[in-house]
């Protein structure tokens, strides 16, 4: 009996203890009112591929002509991918394999498509993973074949090779990805990938990138030095702090942001939140030290980021801080996503409300809120129409 009401009064301390947590979880999970909400297309999923660049930009070309033209339209990452896959792989060939051929690419890479091949609607080409038998992209097997495929020509050791592999090669990309077409049918009209992307109403000289580092001087523009930016675009150098104007900036005047920065840090949750979190602060309120801290497994740390939700202390981001993480690997530009709107929680904080390219995931179906701090803190670069910036700024710039 003793044993019993021993077992049961543990029980129920630890529901108790269970319950407690439920509640403080629930007090600080944060709620919404947003300030400024931009028109978005519709909800994507990249699924099992490195294309967050392809979705996550053609969804900001998409908002673009809606807002110039008020048309929406589905734009097709699958012709995007198509072009920038053989052009990647022309640039490895040329070098010897001495860069990376990889999923991953840049906004960047979505506009010099557009610019210079077109683009067509989604259904002129086959649904993407279609022709896998799947509803979705899934680029495991097509990469375990291209990747190999591609770094066997690059790394030829023959004096001189031909050029039947861009046959090969295409015949990879079509296999997986299907044929882009070279006409088509829209509403009635016929038009090529050109015509097409003519026909949308935006001129692409509009498209400026944007980042903010120490390792080149302010107002000039440079290429940013990470793997995935390899057709090396310019972007133009500002302080942290003017850069994070022209966000504001820009969805006050109705544009949104094709944002490209780094979400493997703890604060970036699967729920569709991301805090730029102050880990010592954090510890402290568990009443925790790092020792003990870096000894809990992940699942266990998301679960006290959880409890203290909106109420996480955060980190107060500076231009010095960007450039220690760029320089040691920690600031990555591992995702790409939209920008539209601004919101604030129920303790008066501000976030930036961000479409995603995972499906309708997470609390809120598909968009994340990331504090301004997150932002600050995590940004890669950004493609931004050159009209949405201040001004004072594209004066300094000479835009």
């Amino acid at each position: 009996m003793k044993k019993l009401l021993t077992i049961a009064l543990l029980a129920l301390i630890a529901t108790g203890a269970s319950a407690q947590e439920e509640t403080k979880e629930k007090d600080n999970k944060p709620v919404f009112t947003t300030i400024k909400e931009l028109p978005i297309t519709s909800i994507k999923d990249q699924n099992r591929s490195g294309t967050c660049w392809d979705y996550s930009t053609l969804s900001y070309f998409e908002s673009e002509i809606l807002k110039k033209t008020g048309k929406t339209y589905n734009l097709c990452e699958s012709f995007v991918a198509n072009k920038t896959y053989m052009d990647r792989a022309i640039q490895v060939v040329r070098l010897h394999g001495d860069c990376q051929f990889a999923q991953g690419g840049s906004a960047y890479d979505v506009l010099y498509v557009l610019q210079n091949y077109g683009i067509c609607p989604i259904d002129a080409m086959p649904f993407p993973g279609s022709l896998q038998g799947d509803s979705l992209f899934n680029f495991n097997e097509f990469f375990s074949l291209l990747e190999p495929y591609v770094n066997a020509i690059a790394r030829n050791k023959a004096s001189k090779i031909s050029q039947q592999w861009k046959v090969g090669m295409q015949g990879i990309l079509d296999a997986y990805l299907g044929k882009c077409p070279e006409s088509f049918t829209y509403e009635g009209k016929t038009y090529t990938p050109k015509t097409f992307a003519q026909s949308l109403g935006l001129d692409w000289n509009d498209y400026v990138s944007i980042t903010s580092y120490t390792h080149h001087p302010f107002y000039t523009a440079f290429p940013v030095e990470v793997q995935d930016n390899w057709r090396n675009p310019l972007s133009y150098n500002l302080p942290m702090d003017e850069m994070m104007r022209i966000i504001d900036n820009a969805i006050a005047e109705g544009y949104t942001v094709a944002w490209g920065g780094d979400v493997s840090e703890d604060g970036f949750t699967r729920q569709g939140l991301a805090y730029a979190i102050d880990t010592k602060a954090a510890e402290s309120l568990q009443g925790s030290d790092m020792a003990r801290w870096l000894k809990l497994s992940p699942s266990k740390r998301r679960d006290i980021l959880t409890e203290l939700g909106c109420t996480v202390p955060e980190i107060t981001p500076t231009q010095e801080r960007r450039q220690e993480r760029y320089d040691n690997w920690e600031l990555t530009d591992d995702h790409g996503m939209l920008i539209y709107g601004i919101a604030k929680d129920q303790n008066g904080k501000e976030y930036y409300m961000v479409k995603n390219s995972w499906g309708e995931s997470g609390d809120y179906k598909g968009i994340w809120y990331m504090t301004k701090a997150f932002i600050a803190d995590n940004t890669m670069d950004f493609l931004v129409n050159k009209n949405a910036i201040p001004k004072d700024i594209r004066k300094k710039l000479g835009l």
